[in-house]
């Protein structure tokens, strides 16, 4: 039964949602789907060959494309099913010629495969067609491809299904709708996910004569279940913007790279990073962000934002994401496309350049974001949407971080040094106690917000919302739990021992008494406590499903409760200890989240030096020597959370940060330090050379490159 809130809310939507304006739409939605009927009618599949469905061969040929390419990139107007990689359609053909299947499939040769493929493509379809659509959850290789066949069944039969593909959204707009809540569809194919959520909506009078296409446009319109926070990326359109003509006229941005072909074969960052390899073999130490940076382009999302520039100063326009990537083989150059509305009024340039803005891609903060709005021309120009972009206060890791938060009840930011997991642990807390401006705000500010945080009044009992521990050796289960401790008496000035409550009682009895405010426990270094001592038997009740459960505590006999209202965020060093070490019961009961170096956090340059591209050489270094716990964090690149801007500044972290941590790992080895260092270790001795600064940034320019060919924008 619905919300009733949330009922009358659908309902008055559903009465002010204007319809007339998305009539074209659903034209274009038939067109489509009729074009797939006419290329590939249901009589043909029985017989239909490998060449015919499956990406990865000859995508030339525009009037003879595959059945694959049709769904993903020829029929956007039906749904969009873009994004992640070709795996989606369950076999293709690889670059490299090989062809990639489900494991179950892997022993048969690519026509055996696709025989039980297409075999189950037509069992889907009778089953559809006779209404039993039980049988669909016993083919198990279509399971493979959830958000293609749902498409697949959803064009063929637009009666039974609605033109809605991604799993969480269709779960989303079911929960919307009355459906129950998220988790009882956990083991629930989308196809089923989607005939759920089509019942829902036929038992609504007010849509009975709705197409499916403008349902699809209202639930999207009214409860978008795409995050708050769009992604913002600077992208240069050529060298010196030279694409920008044809990028503005055609509405699209570009990118190069062309060699490593379709970025949707790619089904991770390692896979591409080692076919980038293989074409630019002298840049291997910035491959891997590189990877990660074109993988983030093909996965850009409808509503995320493209600011295009020329050079360091220039802002050519600002755009929103209006269609996913589509390798375009036709085009000459720049065959990595995605679908851009350009906004030119805001065209700009800046006083002083922007030294991150060398590389064809960039991540762009929040206040550069605001900055570039601010210079925005009073009149917008014939092509722009007229609205200016809205920036949401949370970031995507911090919104990521929440929700497991949420879901486990507990976390752990892991990763070595100097990586910002404190950082992260207090915007975390920014966020929830109602402080998410101060998040990105400018050091000063921030520093400001983190202080009355961890400053605010008391709530219950007098304990504050926020409590900040710190784990060391002799920490234990006396100062967590409770125990007795030495306490002043009037009368006997000998010891005197009193049973206390440690600090996670008194937390959870505050939390009992305001159950509608968050409490939470941040855990500095938790590692280096001792974990199984210190918590004792509440790591039973920690479990988020045992919440409200009580524990009888052995030395008072008292019962303790965890409410749910109760977080805790611990931080853990790697480079001290990794997380294997951890007692197995601990690892289960909290959620961990990997915090590494961040390169876009050091872009920029100090002389010839590229700070992103020594630290993600200087890593990768380590990382092979030492291990991946090893590695230098971006905090150390930074000041007052600005990458690092002069000569000196470099010479005196490199010497006195940098330096001795890598010496530390190698454990007076001159072997690891030469490795790690080149020209700048000492073979024989070990001993790193010293020079002036200005000498020092260019021979760390010399010895930690990556190719211009590779990174230049």
């Amino acid at each position: 039964m619905l919300h009733m809130d949330r009922g009358t809310d659908v309902e008055q939507k559903i009465e002010a949602f204007d319809r007339p304006p998305w009539k074209e739409s659903v034209a274009m939605a038939e067109r489509d789907r009729q074009r797939v009927l006419t290329d590939f009618p249901r009589r043909a599949w029985r017989d239909l060959p490998l060449e015919r469905y499956a990406l990865g061969l000859d995508q030339a040929d525009r009037a003879n494309r595959p059945f694959c390419w049709l769904l993903e990139y020829g029929t956007e107007a039906i749904g969009s099913i873009r994004g992640g990689s070709a795996a989606k359609h369950i076999i293709y053909r690889h670059h490299s010629g090989e062809w990639r299947l489900p494991k179950p499939l892997r022993a048969a040769s690519p026509q055996e495969a696709w025989a039980r493929v297409r075999g189950e493509f037509v069992e889907a379809f009778d089953a559809v067609e006779a209404g039993d659509f039980r049988r669909l959850d016993d083919l198990d290789t279509l399971t493979y491809g959830q958000a293609l066949v749902t498409k697949t069944l959803a064009t063929y039969f637009p009666e039974h299904f609605l033109p809605i593909f991604s799993a969480g959204h269709v779960r989303h707009f079911t929960e919307v709708l009355g459906g129950g809540p998220y988790k009882t569809y956990g083991g629930v194919r989308t196809w089923q996910a989607n005939r759920q959520l089509f019942d829902l909506v036929r038992e609504r009078p007010m849509w009975a004569d709705w197409h499916p296409h403008e349902v699809m446009r209202f639930l999207y319109q009214n409860f978008n279940p795409r995050p708050q926070q769009r992604a913002v990326w600077k992208i240069a359109p050529g060298e010196r913007g030279r694409l920008w003509e044809e990028c503005r006229a055609q509405r699209f941005i570009c990118v190069g790279w062309d060699e490593v072909g379709d970025l949707g074969q790619y089904e991770s960052d390692a896979e591409l990073k080692t076919a980038l390899d293989v074409q630019w073999p002298g840049s291997k130490g910035g491959n891997l962000r590189l990877a990660r940076q074109l993988l983030a382009f093909r996965d850009l999302d409808d509503g995320d934002v493209i600011v295009a520039n020329r050079g360091k100063s220039e802002v050519l326009a600002l755009g929103t994401v209006n269609g996913g990537y589509a390798y375009d083989e036709i085009r000459a150059e720049y065959r990595h496309t995605v679908r851009v509305d350009w906004d030119e009024s805001y065209a700009q340039t800046f006083a002083a350049p922007e030294n991150a803005w060398q590389q064809t891609f960039a991540k762009v903060p929040e206040k550069l974001l605001r900055r570039i709005q601010a210079g925005r021309t009073p009149a917008p120009s014939a092509v722009a949407t007229g609205e200016p972009v809205v920036v949401q206060q949370l970031p995507t890791h911090v919104q990521q971080a929440i929700q497991l938060l949420d879901r486990k009840g507990q976390i752990i930011l892991h990763g070595p040094p100097g990586t910002g997991k404190t950082r992260l642990a207090l915007s975390i807390a920014l966020a929830l106690t109602g402080r998410a401006a101060a998040i990105e705000a400018p050091a000063a500010e921030r520093a400001a917000a983190v202080a009355a945080l961890l400053n605010a009044p008391a709530a219950a009992l007098g304990v504050p919302p926020v409590t900040l521990v710190t784990f060391h050796p002799s920490y234990g289960y006396e100062d967590f739990v409770e125990g007795f401790k030495p306490a002043p008496a009037a009368k006997d000035p000998g010891l005197n021992l009193l049973l206390q409550d440690g600090i996670f009682p008194r937390i959870c009895e505050a939390a009992a008494q305001e159950p509608g405010r968050t409490f939470l426990l941040l855990i500095d270094e938790i590692n280096r406590g001792d974990l199984a001592r210190i918590f004792g038997e509440l790591i039973t009740i920690l479990e988020i499903d045992k919440r409200g459960m009580p524990v009888r505590l052995p030395i008072s006999g008292k019962q303790l409760a965890a409410p749910p209202n109760v977080r805790l965020i611990a931080t853990m060093n790697t480079a001290d200890r990794s997380i294997g070490h951890l007692d197995a019961a601990i690892r289960r009961r909290f959620g961990f989240i990997d915090v590494p170096p961040d390169l876009d956090a050091v872009d920029g340059s100090v002389g010839p030096l590229d700070l992103a591209t020594f630290l993600s050489v200087l890593n990768a270094r380590l990382v092979a020597e030492f291990g991946p716990d090893h590695r230098i964090g971006h905090a150390c690149l930074l000041k007052d959370d600005q990458p690092l801007g002069t000569e000196e500044e470099i010479a005196t972290v490199f010497y006195h940060e940098i330096v001795p941590q890598i010496e530390d790992y190698a454990a007076g080895r001159a072997e690891p330090l030469r490795t790690v260092l080149g020209s700048l270790a000492s073979l024989e001795s070990g001993q790193v050379a010293r020079m002036s600064p200005a000498d020092l940034t260019r021979t760390l320019a010399n010895e930690f490159t990556a190719s211009d060919e590779v990174l230049d924008g």
